[in-house]
């Protein structure tokens, strides 16, 4: 039997264009993080959905919510294994880019000198390996490629 490949996601399948900003770059990174999961990719969509409809849409959003909110959203998301340790994890991964950046991946983006760097920074973060980072940056190769030009 063939083996089913992973349908690749674009920030655009999700009407978000992170070149416009923090806002829809955070949203994407957000999707990323949750398509890095075991979990398959339509329970991360709908998870994500409905985060951004909770407001749960920004680094402080999500690290004020409380643990209960956050766990009851990745529930009804479709996470039945895995709310509590990525509700943990999306925590820790945001306090850490409030605290080192300001809350922003673009001052991240802004202070790395090229791709390689990017991705090391973003894989510092608390549940984000080379697989959510090449999920990610899959949308910023436009930005370092008119940094060359």
């Amino acid at each position: 039997m063939p083996r089913k490949t992973r349908q690749q996601h674009y920030a655009s399948d999700f009407d978000l264009d992170i070149l416009s900003g923090d806002t829809d770059m955070f949203k994407w990174f957000l999707l990323c993080y949750l398509f890095g999961k075991p979990i398959q990719s339509d329970v991360a969509v709908d998870t994500w959905k409905l985060l951004i409809a909770k407001k749960l849409d920004n680094p402080w959003a999500i690290v004020e919510a409380s643990d209960h909110k956050l766990v009851s959203v990745l529930h009804k998301g479709g996470y039945t294994r895995y709310q509590h340790v990525t509700a943990h994890g999306l925590k820790v991964c945001m306090e850490r880019l409030i605290r080192e950046y300001d809350g922003s991946l673009q001052l991240m983006l802004d202070n790395s000198f090229d791709e390689d760097e990017f991705s090391k920074r973003l894989q510092e973060f608390y549940g984000v390996g080379p697989k959510i980072a090449e999920i990610f940056m899959r949308e910023t190769e436009e930005i370092f490629a008119r940094r060359v030009e």
